[in-house]
């Protein structure tokens, strides 16, 4: 069975995750240009927001099981595959990269739901409408990908 700091670690990762994926989303949002990237750059803005508010349920979660919500000195940069490409007009890059983001907490995620299981049903609920959220991401951007491999 998993301790309370065991899922507050991990909570504290998906954190972090949340937050880097933001940050990797405006960047991307912002940088790249042309007619074909404007859907991407507005699927994007919006998705900004409701990443953050996962970044904000789950430090909620980890300082209601007496977690501490870490500052940015804790902050380790991960997400290799989600920086700006150097060509602003590379869509399908940024796409493949939002695809590896969800795919990433779409597994932490799960982790987490089965680390709670039959210890803490509060954080598994609230990991499974988060996973619900990732999926529905994951598959939005699977359709533009479909559309930029044709």
């Amino acid at each position: 069975m998993a301790s309370k700091q065991q899922i507050v670690k991990e909570l504290t990762k998906s954190y972090w995750m949340e937050i880097e994926t933001v940050m990797n989303y405006i960047s991307n949002s912002i940088n790249l240009d042309g007619v074909r990237a404007e859907e991407i750059k507005k699927s994007l803005q919006a998705d900004i927001t409701e990443e953050i508010t996962h970044a904000q349920t789950l430090a909620k979660r980890i300082k209601e099981i007496d977690g501490v919500v870490p500052g940015s000195y804790q902050f380790k940069a991960e997400q290799k595959f989600l920086q700006p490409p150097k060509d602003s007009t590379d869509v399908v890059s940024v796409i493949e990269g939002v695809i590896k983001a969800e795919d990433g907490a779409i597994a932490q995620y799960n982790k987490i739901i089965k680390m709670c299981d039959g210890v803490d049903y509060v954080t598994q609920d609230l990991v499974v409408g988060l996973l619900a959220q990732e999926e529905s991401h994951k598959i939005e951007f699977r359709g533009f990908l479909k559309e930029y491999k044709k």
